[in-house]
């Protein structure tokens, strides 16, 4: 710490420049997640166990398919940034690079899938 400058030390931003943006991202993700589970819950609990014209029917209103998406988008976006600060932790040179873009084409993949899914039942 002796080499910081009181700049630097104010800041809190590092060498790579990104890390409070990072941190701030995950808060305000997993805030929203707290408030979009339990909508989510109680939005897809109703039709636990229905049959498909059910639940194309539910979801075909816009209040349950608005969360869904929400939902979907939020969470895997909160994934992304978790895994990718834990492969940072804990991965080193190429093989680290290599996860953190795999892991962010799987969770925009995920992420994509489930939106398709949902328009389909949608519409």
């Amino acid at each position: 710490m002796a080499f910081l400058t009181d700049r630097k030390r104010a800041s809190g931003l590092g060498s790579a420049k990104t890390g409070t943006e990072h941190f701030w991202n995950m808060q305000v993700s997993s805030v929203a997640l707290a408030i979009l589970v339990p909508l989510f819950v109680f939005t897809f609990g109703p039709v636990v166990g229905e049959d498909h014209a059910a639940v194309v029917a539910h979801f075909a209103r816009p209040f349950p398919a608005i969360v869904a998406a929400l939902t979907i988008v939020v969470g895997f976006s909160h994934f992304k940034n978790g895994a990718q600060v834990m492969i940072e932790d804990y991965a080193h040179g190429t093989m680290r690079k290599a996860l953190i873009i795999g892991v962010i084409c799987l969770s925009y993949a995920c992420m994509a899938t489930g939106l398709f899914a949902l328009v389909r039942l949608a519409l």
